[in-house]
């Protein structure tokens, strides 16, 4: 889980990032590129998530990623 978030990460915002980078701070993710990320993760890991769930908390690091990612399994 972690390498494919790390690798669409890089894919769709053009940078290199680490588990515990500030994904928002850093300026890798913006409104664009969480949309497109959210799609992947949906389609890889078979879950939903409402757009109301698309926030700082859940999607700061790639660590916080994995952690929502799992509580929605």
């Amino acid at each position: 889980m972690e390498t494919f978030l790390i690798d669409k990460i890089q894919e769709i915002a053009f940078a290199t990032v680490t588990k515990e980078e500030s994904l928002w701070q850093a300026r890798v993710l913006d409104s664009i590129t969480i949309v497109e990320l959210v799609v992947e993760i949906e389609n890889e890991f078979g879950i939903s998530i409402p757009f109301n769930e698309i926030v700082e908390d859940n999607f700061e690091t790639v660590e916080r990623m994995i952690n929502y990612i799992q509580s929605k399994k």
